[in-house]
């Protein structure tokens, strides 16, 4: 079971700013910005690399969850950051895919 799964199953406490049947939204514990959001599907998709055509629909609601998530946070007026991490190379922490909203401050580019 991966931590996100635990967290979602509310093994792991966390603070919680979404939920419905598909996706939950929680501050992230190492926050890179004033806004650090993870966006989580409920179902386990490994990586970015491992969806498929049937994850269509899911992948999008992430898209459009982190949009609301930052609307309802106050980041809309200033702009955001969505990053997915897909593997080592590029970050990935736990296998099990999710989205970074990230804002409320300036960030570079390039990142990293």
């Amino acid at each position: 079971m991966t931590l996100f799964e635990k967290i979602i199953a509310r093994e792991i406490p966390a603070k919680f700013v979404f939920e419905d049947d598909d996706v939950i939204a929680f501050q992230d514990v190492n926050p890179q910005a004033p806004l650090h959001v993870l966006i989580v599907p409920k179902r386990v998709i490994p990586r970015l690399a491992e969806a498929n055509e049937s994850d269509q629909a899911l992948l999008g609601k992430l898209i459009l969850t982190a949009m609301k998530v930052a609307r309802d946070l106050g980041a809309s007026e200033s702009g955001y950051r969505v990053v997915i991490n897909s593997g080592p190379d590029a970050g990935e922490s736990v296998p099990h895919l999710h989205v970074h909203l990230l804002g409320k401050r300036a960030l570079a580019w390039p990142p990293g």
